[in-house]
């Protein structure tokens, strides 16, 4: 399963990718890809993209957790960023300086 969230989406890529993902909310996309149509609706969406447009990736993975995070361009107006802690990938809502982690 692979989720995109993205940030003000134009409509030239919402309308390509909507051809493979559902959209339950605006800028939001769920959907079950293999590996190749999901490397090429990867590869389009950075080569149409404007580079403000930001997406966060959460895909399916054989580790752990069971899923991969990734960000292409900016976090956007949430100012959510990803973080690994201790090999966990997480999102982190409220980002704190590296000097005032509590781990």
């Amino acid at each position: 399963m692979t989720v995109l969230v993205a940030n003000d989406t134009p409509p030239a890529i919402r309308g390509h990718l909507k051809r493979w993902f559902i959209e339950p909310k605006p800028n939001v996309f769920v959907g079950t890809l293999n590996a190749r149509t999901h490397k090429k609706v990867l590869d389009f969406i950075l080569r149409h993209a404007p580079t403000e447009f930001g997406l966060l990736i959460i895909s399916s993975a054989p580790n752990c957790q069971g899923y991969n995070i990734q960000r292409i361009g900016p976090e956007g107006k949430t100012g959510r960023k990803e973080i690994n802690l201790s090999g966990i990938p997480l999102i982190a809502e409220n980002w704190i300086d590296p000097e005032n982690v509590p781990f």
